[in-house]
């Protein structure tokens, strides 16, 4: 699949997308939305890992998961997208456990970090997927078979030069939509008001989708504070929420 499959009703404004190349970079992994980098890692996270990584981690495969297998019980699964270090994973996960929840997160030291407080907290509905999101949506992600997708604080890639990386464009953003089913809910929440408007931008040229507020949303009381909203409201920064359904 060179470039997502156009859904009846789906039409596209030239001025709101991306040229066809960079489209096809983003979906076929030419084009990264994260540099992968060593980072640090703990012992304890590194442990975790090894020890109780099988129970938590799905390995991948280009092939569709069958997503009421994942978990001990069949619940809506709601895919979050670059999870961090996991603090409002585990949370959401533990207030909201009428979901379960699907991990996508690069970096090992925030999957070992997860998988601690999984296993501290007794949770039992998350996954966890250690992969470029973009090829996990591809490949394993089923059409209409998503009940939420959260992508919380995405790098903003801010100079110009670097905005195809960005995860919130049209092609991301519709390949997104394709996976939730009629009513499921797409969260993006990032501080950077130029990102944040960007992304709005892309949102509002699918079709597929319908933004439940008039502008920007506000502030949906189930979602925790994560490390790097924390840090945003210290510099002074607001930060911008948007909240669109599948029709």
């Amino acid at each position: 699949m060179s470039k997502p499959e156009m859904e009846e009703g789906q039409d596209r404004k030239p001025e709101q997308t991306q040229s066809m190349s960079q489209e096809i970079g983003l979906l076929d992994g030419s084009i990264r939305s994260f540099v992968k980098r060593s980072g640090r890692i703990t012992e304890a996270q590194r442990r975790a890992i090894k020890l109780l990584g099988p129970k938590y981690i799905i390995p991948f495969s280009e092939e569709l998961l069958i997503l009421e297998e994942l978990f001990p019980q069949n619940r809506p699964i709601i895919l979050e997208i670059g999870f961090g270090s996991g603090q409002a994973t585990w949370r959401i996960a533990q207030e909201r456990p009428e979901f379960n929840y699907l991990g996508i997160e690069v970096y090992a030291s925030g999957v070992g970090r997860l998988i601690m407080d999984l296993e501290l907290h007794a949770i039992e509905n998350v996954r966890i997927l250690q992969q470029d999101a973009i090829a996990v949506l591809r490949h394993m992600i089923a059409p209409r078979s998503l009940g939420g997708i959260h992508v919380f604080y995405p790098d903003p890639w801010p100079k110009k030069r670097h905005h195809k990386r960005r995860l919130m464009q049209y092609p991301i953003v519709f390949l997104m939509a394709q996976k939730l089913m009629p009513g499921g809910y797409l969260y993006c929440v990032t501080d950077i008001e130029e990102y944040a408007s960007f992304a709005k931008a892309s949102l509002d040229a699918c079709s597929l989708l319908e933004n439940q507020y008039e502008d920007f949303a506000p502030f949906q009381p189930w979602r925790p504070e994560t490390r790097f909203e924390n840090l945003a409201k210290e510099a002074g920064n607001q930060h911008f929420e948007l909240f669109y359904r599948k029709n």
